[in-house]
């Protein structure tokens, strides 16, 4: 203690055979020092066998700069300079710099004569180094240690003073004497500086992880080269592997200029040029490094990569440096794995004819202009009281997902973007995001949504832009905490979107609230829609009829809807049924309502005309080249249809023919993504299969060799769904029917095979029953196959679901299974709530009115299906 108080504080506590800050502790004050020289020497004894240790003065601003010693076996000792070792993380040295940059002639002499004279008094012999703490403040240098060894960082020294110091050192243990010509080591006098040098440590570490140390195999790995350039790199080559029981050292590059300036940019050019694949490496972050103005200026301390945190801030670089020439090559000779098994255009394709408008004529005032001059609920009242029909162009979005497979570049969009805004301001809006556009776009066509996002909002800047959000699975396949949905809603919002569609695929309101209010907290309009499925006036299925989706309009009216969506994703909605919901809702309800359906059918027109008949407010369509089979009807056509009446809505045919054959000829490009479908079928009425699902099922039987038993994969997605409770077929609910009907048909399993509890079976991941997730109303056989001990488990998310009641946030407290249903009470308002409530909906024979639990204000959160896909 009385050592510590002759130092001051605050002190280091180090071990004295320690390295690479092992056995280094910070004492603040004497209360602290006792528990940390314990815990120095325990870390000292476990690494290096011995716990001596000592102390030494902590500054706070400083500078590392070591001085390279040699001294012979006949008593004469010479420095060869110093270096700079200030950027460092945990004491450990990432790159050094000679000579030091900050340092003047008289302090530079000064350093190393007192380096020679503490050799001297130790009568040093060979290579070493003695290290010394500069005060950034004062410039006063101190003392810390000698490092009896040659050191990773010698090579700046050699690339200075132009000595071999691993050659001086074996000739020097053999005998000879510095300043004759077979020790390679001059006399003092004659060692002079020539240039700088910088190196610096790569190693395989992930800097944007805590610098988390990697191994594994280097599937690249590139050494630069070049005048100025050296790489000490001992076995980094393509295909080494890394081993996670050594030091994450890989290789050294060392860069050596006549000024400060050319040395930096030869290392820039040298660290540019590295590649290191296969194992995360600290590559981006050494360029951050010697990038920064600081460092250039010299202006830093040991404390600089802690105090500078955006040198671990990581660029987007998916496939590194030569990232798209591999992807040129790769489809150039191979071809694109997306084209794999898929038929090529016969002959060379046309060039695609743009719409002729004015540019330099103003853009006229559209939809988007009208909801910035009403503001929401103004633009709403307009909505319900403006006579003519207001239409939603599907093409770039729904319709393209349904027909080609979403595989339409951004390139194609933009290209007829500007023509939309000038030439259909009458539109309502375009439907242009969200849905499947993720994940085809990062996964297949390797674009950035947000760019084309961001895109279009500059080409058609008058109009709304619509998307579509899958509740709490936001534009994902999983169900999402809620901060992430609201997190996503709001930079959307900012992105460009207008109009948010909001669904759940087992229209489970509780679901949906999270999604609607942090639409309307952004100050978007939010369109709540009710995912249609079945038939009115089926009594066979009772659970789908008229009073379901009434009951269902009044509460996501209660839940903050501000447009009622109708949304037949099938195209089952048949033109009586759609007649009659539209006027029962019209008749409860007093929001707006937007229909949408599938042409699959090929009665889908008539069904909209209906929907409109009875008081629908807009709908949805896609333009002729783009429309019939599985995606919307033809808007064009609906329109003609309503010209002349009041319901007229104001569209130029000309202009949207012009639209239309630009698609016409882009849709040939993408003609190998198209499902074998010549004309509407009737058969949707008995497989209920969602337009685009239509497209990607067929393909994925294709790939699976069963593309000629589609009429059985339609048979056995008609009799999953029976099996799974007669869903709303909507992904991610459409997604677990369809790979149970691959499942059975690839396995040759009947229904009555799934249902036998001795048989032993494997359901697909998707498959509620593989999860323990119970949808709502699952019929019973199902659940009880092969479970005779226990049943399964739930996996919703009521155990740490959280209670919307008033102020209260807390996390539920309990989980437990009531009749088969999720629930979870919370811990504030003792409220019990089943996470699938809204399913009574579907089973009462009384009305069920929203009072009753699914709007209640108390939520445990998602319901079990719905996690589970």
């Amino acid at each position: 203690m009385a050592l510590a108080a002759s130092i001051g504080f605050p002190l280091m506590v180090k071990a004295s055979r320690g390295g690479g800050g092992r056995g280094l502790r910070v004492a603040e004050s004497p209360a602290g020092l006792g528990p940390l020289i314990e815990a120095a020497r325990r870390e000292a004894r476990g690494a290096f066998g011995e716990d001596e240790i000592y102390a030494e003065r902590l500054l706070r601003r400083a500078r590392h700069v070591e001085v390279q010693v040699l001294g012979d076996l006949h008593g004469t000792l010479v420095h060869l300079f110093e270096r700079d070792c200030s950027i460092q993380r945990r004491h450990q040295k990432i790159v050094e710099w000679a000579p030091a940059p900050f340092l003047t002639g008289a302090e530079r002499a000064t350093l190393c004569d007192a380096a020679l004279t503490l050799a001297r008094a130790a009568g040093y012999t060979h290579a070493g180094t003695v290290e010394f703490l500069v005060d950034a403040d004062t410039r006063a240098f101190y003392f810390i240690e000698v490092n009896a060894r040659l050191q990773v960082e010698h090579t700046v020294t050699e690339e200075v003073t132009g000595i071999d110091i691993v050659k001086a050192q074996l000739r020097i243990a053999a005998g000879a004497r510095i300043g004759e010509p077979d020790s390679g080591v001059p006399r003092q006098e004659a060692i002079a500086l020539s240039g700088h040098a910088l190196q610096c440590r790569v190693t395989t570490e992930d800097p944007a992880h805590g610098f988390a140390p990697a191994h594994g195999r280097l599937t690249a790995c590139q050494i630069p080269a070049g005048i100025g350039i050296r790489v000490d790199a001992g076995s980094a080559h393509t295909g080494a592997v890394v081993s996670p029981f050594y030091d994450s050292l890989l290789m050294k590059i060392i860069a050596r200029g006549d000024s400060p300036e050319e040395t930096i940019g030869r290392m820039a050019r040298a660290l540019g040029e590295s590649r290191v694949e296969g194992v995360a490496s600290n590559l981006e972050f050494l360029e951050h490094v010697i990038a920064h103005p600081a460092f250039a200026a010299g202006d830093y301390t040991t404390r600089f990569v802690d105090e500078t945190p955006e040198l671990v801030e990581s660029a987007a670089a998916p496939n590194g440096t030569f990232g798209l020439l591999e992807f040129l090559g790769e489809v150039t000779v191979n071809g694109n794995p997306e084209m794999l098994g898929r038929p090529r255009p016969a002959a060379s394709l046309p060039r695609a004819p743009f719409p002729r408008y004015d540019a330099d004529r103003p853009i006229p005032p559209g939809s988007r202009d009208r909801l910035r001059e009403f503001g929401p609920e103004r633009f709403l009242g307009w909505m319900r009281r403006e006579k003519r029909i207001l239409f939603t162009d599907t093409t770039i979005r729904d319709a393209q997902q349904s027909l080609l497979a979403t595989r339409v570049r951004t390139h194609d969009i933009l290209a007829i973007a500007p023509a939309y805004a000038r030439l259909a301001p009458e539109l309502f809006s375009l439907e242009c995001w969200g849905g499947a556009t993720f994940d085809v776009m990062l996964r297949f066509l390797r674009e950035d949504p947000w760019e084309r996002l961001a895109q279009l909002r500059d080409a058609v800047p008058n109009l709304l832009l619509q998307m579509m959000v899958r509740a709490s699975n936001a534009v994902g396949y999983t169900s999402y905490p809620d901060n992430v949905v609201q997190h996503f809603v709001t930079q959307a919002t900012h992105a460009g979107i207008d109009l948010f569609r909001v669904f759940d695929s087992l229209n489970g309101v509780d679901n949906m609230r999270v999604a609607i209010d942090a639409v309307r907290g952004a100050g978007a309009l939010c369109e709540a829609a009710m995912c249609y499925t079945g038939d009115l006036f089926d009594t066979a299925r009772p659970k789908w009829n008229l009073r379901y989706y009434v009951d269902l309009a009044r509460q996501l009216e209660k839940a903050g809807a501000q447009i009622l969506g109708i949304k037949d994703m099938a195209g089952v909605c048949r033109p009586r049924a759609a007649r009659a919901l539209v006027e029962a809702l019209r008749g409860e309800v007093g929001l707006p309502i937007h229909f949408d359906t599938h042409d699959t059918s090929g009665i889908a027109g008539a069904s909209v005309l209906a929907a409109i008949d009875a008081g629908a407010d807009a709908v949805y369509g896609a333009l002729d080249a783009m429309s019939g089979l599985t995606a919307q009807p033809n808007l064009s056509a609906l329109a003609s249809a309503l010209a002349g009446s009041e319901l007229d809505p104001g569209l130029d045919p000309e202009a949207l023919q012009a639209l239309s054959r630009y698609w016409e000829i882009v849709r040939r490009y993408y003609a190998p993504f198209e499902a074998d479908m010549r004309a509407g079928t009737a058969d949707v009425y008995r497989h209920e299969m969602p337009g685009p699902q239509y497209t990607n099922l067929r393909a994925q039987a294709r790939g699976m060799g069963l593309e000629h038993r589609w009429d059985e994969i339609c048979q056995r997605y008609a009799e999953v769904n029976l099996l799974f409770g007669d869903l709303v077929k909507i992904t991610p609910t459409s997604t677990a029917v369809a790979d149970m009907a691959l499942s059975m048909v690839a396995n040759g399993l009947s229904r009555d095979n799934v249902l036998d509890p001795a048989r032993d079976l494997a359901f697909p991941k998707s498959s509620p029953r593989s999860t323990g997730a119970r949808p709502p109303i699952c019929p019973p056989p199902i659940w009880r196959r092969g479970a005779s001990s226990s049943r399964p488990r739930c996996a919703a998310r009521s155990a740490s679901a959280s209670c919307r009641r008033g102020s209260c946030s807390r996390r539920s407290s309990s989980s437990t299974r009531v009749t088969g249903i999720a629930s979870a009470t919370c811990r504030r308002c003792r409220r019990r709530r089943s996470s699938t409530d809204f399913a009574k909906a579907t089973t009462s024979r009384s009305r069920w009115r929203p009072g009753s639990a699914t709007s209640s204000a108390c939520s445990p959160g998602r319901s079990p299906t719905t996690a589970a896909a």
